[in-house]
């Protein structure tokens, strides 16, 4: 069965610390969800924060969170990754073409391949788990109209996030949310196991939300309860992990028997209850 570590909300941003933030390789796969800091404004530090975990694990997934595009825009981040992504591939072919490939990855070598999980569909090929499908995108919220002003003035992403309203992350959400169901209609007539990695969580469950906020005018600014969707409602998809809530869970959906998982850092200064860096979960 395939074996990951699954991290998210890192906020290396501030206080900055891309560069001493270790994660010890406990499992091939690494999944970074989002929020693990600026992408753009500081894209040096964060690449190099990548390519250290791209020494030490066979593959990185990750998905964009809303702080990855502070102080730039969503258009500019997804660009940059692309670059940074096809950057990494031509170095693995290089290293490859060279001989000096090492399937150990160990620091110093080859590097683990990167995945930008952004409307992105993934299969594993290990033999033994070649029916395991990831599937990953930020997702965003459905934000009604009852809590458009809420969200617009409570949410820093508004503030900080150039060319961004409610009006798009809703847009994006619905858009985002077609894509997941239209891949899980497909991987269902596959007989395949699908894992799904978002930013924002899939979920209003008691189980998922800290009670400090269980209220909160701006709750739908974090989580969209997508019961009666296929992507949440199909017996194919085993895991769902997401981050962005800053409460960390992990539970089998009784309906679905899905299992539901954050592993959420936090804030430096007020990180969440249950955080291990090294944490594996097995699908």
């Amino acid at each position: 069965m395939p074996v990951l570590q699954i991290l998210s909300d890192l906020h290396l941003e501030s206080p900055q610390a891309y560069d001493i933030f270790q994660i010890p390789p406990k499992a091939p796969y690494l999944a970074l969800l989002g929020d693990i800091g600026y992408a753009t404004k500081h894209e040096g530090e964060y690449y190099n924060f990548l390519r250290q975990q791209l020494a030490r694990f066979r593959v990185v997934f990750l998905v964009l969170g809303n702080h990855e595009p502070w102080h730039s825009n969503w258009d500019v981040t997804r660009a940059r990754m692309r670059h940074f992504e096809h950057v990494i591939k031509g170095v693995r072919e290089n290293t490859c073409n060279e001989g000096a490939g090492n399937r150990n990855n160990t620091p110093g070598t080859a590097l683990g391949k990167f995945v930008l999980l952004d409307q992105t569909r993934y299969d594993i090929q290990e033999e033994g788990d070649a029916d395991v499908t990831i599937l990953g995108c930020t997702l965003f919220s459905r934000v009604p109209l009852e809590s458009l002003d809420d969200v617009s003035f409570g949410l820093q992403d508004f503030y900080k996030t150039d060319d961004w309203t409610v009006e798009k992350h809703n847009a994006r959400f619905e858009e985002e949310l077609a894509w997941l169901n239209a891949q899980v209609s497909a991987l269902r007539s596959e007989n395949r196991r699908v894992v799904i990695f978002t930013h924002y969580s899939p979920t209003l469950d008691k189980r998922a939300v800290d009670p400090k906020h269980g209220t909160s005018r701006i709750q739908a600014g974090f989580s969209t309860d997508l019961r009666g969707q296929l992507c949440w409602e199909s017996e194919c998809v085993k895991l769902w992990a997401f981050g962005h809530t800053h409460f960390n869970c992990d539970f089998v959906d009784e309906k679905t028997q899905t299992r539901v998982l954050a592993h959420q850092r936090g804030y430096y200064s007020n990180q969440a209850k249950g955080f291990d860096v090294e944490k594996i979960v097995e699908i």
